[in-house]
């Protein structure tokens, strides 16, 4: 047998991302191996009991695999200490995790903007992650909340820019209700920042909620340079709050 690599841009502990993760298993049960080296336990499975199950089910087809760090053979180790040994690598993963979240609400707290996407509609990001006006999109922004507040819906709105051939900021021809609605109630324009308005509670998931009060959110108020006034911005919530 040859050396097969499988290599996963994704997180240990979740799934998603995880192709050659899900390769490997499948070139398992075609017996093209018997033996899997891994850097370690926490950066093979999501949590104890997946990585066990898969442990269990590669033992099966006699595949044993090597961790480097934990320095151990799953083919000559129990599973009361293999079970130990995974409960240390979880507590290890989610420390790691609590770490860098740690680190995100520092910078929060001090001011600094943590912001995940690259560009929307208004904005883009220069090179030290800062918000930069685009003129031209700043235009249709601001043609939105002057319609909203002049008595149009967001489904008259959606319908004006895609009469006026006005495009999304992908470049699309029809716009999305929800879409328009986000904006104008995106603090962003009016140059404030509100910091994690979604929250991850289980670091094994990795899944995203809208943050409820789990987490503190944090304003930074004249963050960067507007697009609409704060009286503009404030009135176009008063006229939500009303409908």
């Amino acid at each position: 047998m040859g050396t097969l690599f499988y290599k996963d841009v994704g997180s240990g502990t979740r799934r998603k991302g995880r192709d050659g993760y899900i390769e490997m298993l499948k070139d398992a049960q075609k017996h093209r191996f018997d033996l899997i080296l891994v850097k370690s336990l926490s950066r093979f499975g999501r949590n104890i009991v997946e990585t066990l199950s898969t442990i269990r089910r590669l033992k099966k087809m006699n595949i044993a695999m090597l961790s480097d760090v934990e320095q151990i053979n799953t083919m000559e180790v129990n599973e009361v200490l293999l079970s130990i040994l995974l409960a240390a690598a979880q507590e290890e993963s989610a420390a790691k995790s609590e770490n860098i979240k740690f680190g995100i609400r520092q910078r929060m707290r001090s001011g600094k903007a943590v912001l995940n996407h690259t560009r929307f509609l208004g904005y883009t990001k220069d090179e030290d992650g800062r918000l930069v006006v685009v003129p031209e999109e700043a235009e249709i922004v601001r043609k939105i909340f002057s319609l909203y507040l002049a008595g149009y819906g967001v489904r008259k709105i959606k319908r004006y820019l895609e009469e006026n051939g006005i495009k999304t900021v992908t470049g699309k021809s029809e716009w999305s209700t929800s879409t328009i609605d986000r904006m104008l109630s995106n603090e962003k324009y009016m140059g404030n920042l509100l910091l994690q308005k979604t929250c991850t509670p289980d670091f094994l998931t990795g899944k995203q909620k809208k943050n409820c009060g789990e987490q503190s959110m944090f304003l930074v108020e004249n963050a960067h340079e507007p697009i609409v006034s704060k009286e503009i911005f404030e009135d176009a919530q008063r006229r939500k709050h009303k409908m």
